[in-house]
């Protein structure tokens, strides 16, 4: 489907993960060798440990995972052309792309996929996928071969559902990079981003650009372009992504066509936009937008408590403000947009002022000051946050904002450390990684939201078969269990809009809410 200036259309699609394919018209601002895409903080590094969704974005246009998501959230194929899975289904064999250098021209051998695999995974780094790999929740890669330079096999410890998926998982950055971005001591040189891409980094001036330049020596596989998979050939020769915090900002540099793609565009702002030749594309996202609740306070980790906010929160009236219609609330770890969702997901504590105040009385609450952390950085979780407050207050709560910078929130989601934070979880493409990222020991994994030993064993179920109609049953067995535990309050999912200039070319929107610039052009 193709949107055109002056039109905004909302696609509502059969199935998770629809593509919408945009083609803008014409315009006569600047140089058609440069995208310029607004970004609205800065990233945090490139080795992929040290992550938010803005780094996540720009790892994955230098570097490349052996499978990689398609549009429809199936696996396709990435740095592997393809790849075969044994008859027991623990063995899985990837053929890499004919033709795969690094940046420095060197080629792709399955020694860098093992080294990578090896270095990713060594305890020093910490790295928050891990756990997903070492048998602690259920798969265990028990070993990785290289029978020739082309070929790699990963052997598993019993058969897995989410295998392919969490090698594909945008937020685990799986990726393969070049041995000489580490230096002798096994650290990330700073600076350093030697991938196998269709994008190079040219430049990165910390908190103004990141500038990534097309690679001539990328080799595609035969496969079409498709979400993270298939041809991420790269059509312009430059992207620069300008950091703009400050939304107004943002939108004033768009309308002035100092930058093409505005992703994350606000919802409130629509009708000003298409008033203005502005292409808007959008479509169901699977990224999700909760109040993260630390059960380890001691006034949270009362569930009565809990349960009173839960009900002091008029979750429709938010997603309202927010979305203008275009998402409704949603407090399950299973988004609308996903083949999983029907209506029994939608159960959780109605919005109801009395019985919120009468389980304050229950809880014995006393007006101890609760905080709500959020930051500017990201308008959603700002408003959320002051949306919430107010609804807290009205219920007798001392709900109180600590306003802070971005990264000093995510240092403290990364840490446990905060009683109430305004959240948002970068898409998740399969409920079982929305669970996984979720359920965990506190202790071991501080940014894990519910330790429940119960919801750990029905996730790992999950993972244990294909079956669509098993693991549906499993992921309402979960979401009953988070109902009545409350270790998260969901708010909803963001609907992914992106605003494009009339230069723009072959952009596709994404329910996975990631801005994918492979194959996208810029006219004259």
């Amino acid at each position: 489907m193709n949107i055109t200036r002056l039109q905004f259309q909302w696609a509502k699609p059969a199935a998770a993960g629809l593509l919408l394919a945009l083609t803008a018209g014409l315009s006569t601002q600047a140089s058609a060798s440069t995208l310029m895409v607004r970004m609205n903080a800065d990233i945090r590094g490139f080795d992929g440990f040290n992550r938010d969704a803005n780094t996540d974005t720009i790892t994955h246009h230098i570097f490349e995972t052996l499978v990689a998501f398609r549009g429809d959230l199936a696996i396709g194929p990435a740095l592997a052309k393809s790849w075969s899975v044994s008859d027991d289904g623990m063995t899985y064999t990837f053929a890499l792309r004919d033709g795969a250098t690094f940046h420095d021209g060197k080629p792709v051998t399955s020694a860098d996929v093992l080294w990578n695999w090896k270095w990713r995974n060594d305890p020093a780094n910490e790295w928050v996928c891990a756990s997903e790999f070492d048998g602690s929740k259920g798969l265990k890669v028990e070993s990785v071969d290289t029978p020739d330079e082309g070929t790699v096999v990963f052997t598993l410890n019993k058969p897995n559902a989410l295998f392919l998926m969490q090698l594909a998982n945008i937020q685990c950055n799986a990726w393969i990079a070049s041995p000489k971005n580490v230096d002798a001591h096994g650290k990330w040189i700073e600076g350093s981003a030697i991938g196998s891409g269709s994008f190079k980094l040219g430049a990165w001036t910390k908190a103004q650009s990141i500038t990534l330049d097309r690679y001539e020596g990328y080799r595609p596989s035969g496969e079409p372009a498709s979400g993270f998979a298939g041809d991420r050939t790269a059509k312009v020769d430059t992207v620069k992504f300008q950091i703009i915090p400050d939304t107004a900002a943002a939108e004033a540099a768009l309308y002035a066509g100092e930058i093409d793609i505005l992703p994350g565009f606000e919802a409130s702002h629509l009708e000003e936009a298409k008033s203005r030749g502005i292409t808007i594309a959008s479509t169901p996202g699977l990224s999700w937008t909760p109040l993260l609740v630390q059960t380890l306070d001691p006034l949270m980790s009362n569930v009565k408590f809990r349960k009173a906010i839960a009900h002091a929160i008029d979750y429709d009236q938010i997603a309202e403000v927010r979305n203008m219609g275009l998402a409704g609330h949603n407090s399950s770890a299973v988004a609308q947009a996903s083949a999983f969702y029907d209506e029994d997901f939608s159960e959780w504590p109605a919005y109801d002022l009395a019985k919120a105040k009468a389980l304050l009385v229950e809880a014995g609450y006393k007006g101890e000051p609760v905080k709500i952390q959020t930051n500017t950085k990201y308008q959603g979780m700002y408003d959320n946050a002051v949306m919430v407050q107010a609804m807290l207050q009205g219920a007798g709560i001392n709900a109180q904002l600590d306003v802070l910078d971005w990264a000093a929130q995510l240092d403290n989601y990364n840490a446990g450390k905060f009683q109430i934070q305004s959240f948002g979880y970068s898409a998740r493409l399969d409920p079982s990684q929305m669970y996984g990222r979720l359920i965990g020991d506190k202790s071991k994994s501080p940014s894990r939201q519910w330790q429940n030993a119960e919801a750990e064993a029905l996730y790992r179920t999950s993972t244990e078969t294909t079956d669509f109609e098993t693991r549906k049953g499993i992921f309402k067995q979960l979401h009953k269990l988070m109902v009545t535990d409350l270790p998260i309050l969901g708010l909803y999912y963001e609907p992914v809009i992106d605003a494009l200039g009339p230069k723009v070319t072959d952009y596709h929107v994404w329910a996975a809410d990631k801005t994918v610039l492979f194959g996208v052009g810029k006219t004259q």
